[in-house]
């Protein structure tokens, strides 16, 4: 016989995670943004009368961080004494409560740290790693790195760090492009295909810098490099743009990442905007709404490379039927006592129960702000 359980306390945090250099992409370059230097982290920590406890975030780069931590410290209380099962009806309730700012950006992303905790919890309550309580496919996720491939770097920079990470088994590796000067974008990407080989995924993500006239042009040029995917070549809502260069090129096209809802990847995938889609959880609300949105994509045949946060992302993708892609960042490290494992290629699910990460001296430390609700 099951045992009623009830959700009693809930602590919201925020934390400032200081990159160790100013990071940049092509937005940065043209003047669009600056460097960002810092990611600003929402963190729920959820615990039931019975004692079972998750955690989870959400996060935003250069702004919106403070008013995620607002939205949610307005509706949090509103979970208490609730079924900790029951995470879409809990998911729907919060949503509604502030619903006339939005279903989607801000006012979703502030309940991405909530719903992500309750699946932690629910994994772990089933001494289940969260992949395997979600139903995986697979028990370790093709993986490439971003965070060595930026824009502020030297290409004998970025050369060397794919070296480093080849090393420490990550399997692909991803530079950014979408430089105002298209020759330096090959310089590099010709540079660094050069270096590693070509045994080894390359990837390229111009991070919605290019218009259409140049992603045309620049997608033909790269075709000689045989890329996994380029990534981003236009604005993020340009799902026609999107659409042609899916159509007409060889190289996959890749693209979702800085959609903030389900809705808006309806549009993507309705569109035939890309061969992979790149959904982040913490972005669109959350696991609830990841997974509405992961089986659409299945539905379409499309691959998945979810953006950013492998810490809960490494469990998704392995519950995803089609072989996907995890993206490695090693910014998040302080944040947790526990590291992820990179081998032949692959990231290696941990068999710690739900996420299996516990959060760190280090991001108490960095801990801005923090609220609790409950006994």
């Amino acid at each position: 016989m099951s045992t009623v359980d009830l959700i009693r306390h809930v602590k919201l945090s925020t934390a400032r995670l200081p990159l160790a250099v100013p990071i940049s992409d092509a937005k940065v370059f043209t003047g669009r943004q600056k460097p960002m230097t810092e990611v600003v982290f929402l963190f729920a920590e959820i615990t039931t009368e019975l004692g079972h406890t998750g955690v989870g975030f959400s996060y935003s780069k250069r702004a919106g961080g403070p008013a995620q931590y607002a939205h949610a410290k307005e509706v949090a209380g509103g979970i208490i004494g609730e079924d900790p099962n029951d995470i879409a009806k809990i998911y729907t309730k919060l949503l509604w409560a502030g619903a006339s700012v939005g279903r989607s950006g801000v006012a979703t992303q502030a309940l991405a740290a909530i719903d992500i905790a309750l699946y932690d919890l629910k994994a772990k309550r089933a001494g289940l790693p969260l992949a395997k309580f979600l139903g995986s496919y697979r028990d370790s996720v093709q993986t490439y790195n971003t965070s060595g491939g930026f824009l502020n770097a030297s290409l004998e920079e970025v050369k060397a760090r794919a070296t480093q990470s080849i090393e420490e088994g990550i399997g692909g590796i991803k530079i950014k492009v979408g430089l105002p000067d298209s020759k330096e974008d090959l310089r590099r990407v010709a540079g660094i295909r050069e270096h590693i080989g070509w045994d080894v995924p390359l990837m390229v993500d111009a991070n919605q810098q290019w218009d259409r006239a140049t992603a045309l042009r620049m997608g033909r040029q790269l075709e000689q490099f045989n890329l996994v995917w380029i990534e981003e070549p236009l604005d993020a809502y340009d799902f026609e743009g999107h659409a042609h260069l899916a159509q007409v090129l060889d190289t996959p096209i890749a693209t979702g990442e800085m959609l903030a809802s389900v809705a808006e990847h309806k549009g993507l995938i309705s569109a035939n905007s890309c061969d992979i889609i790149q959904p982040d959880a913490p972005r669109v609300g959350g696991i609830t709404q990841f997974l509405r949105l992961a089986a659409l994509a299945d539905e379409r045949g499309l691959g998945l490379a979810p953006h950013f946060a492998m810490e809960i992302h490494l469990h998704l993708a392995a519950a995803y039927p089609r072989e996907p892609w995890v993206e490695h960042f090693d910014w998040l490290d302080p944040l947790f006592n526990e590291r992820l494992e990179t081998k032949n290629g692959k990231m290696i699910v941990p068999d710690r129960p739900g996420l299996g990460i516990t959060l760190s001296d280090q991001a108490r430390a960095w801990t801005t702000e923090s609220v609790e609700f409950g006994a």
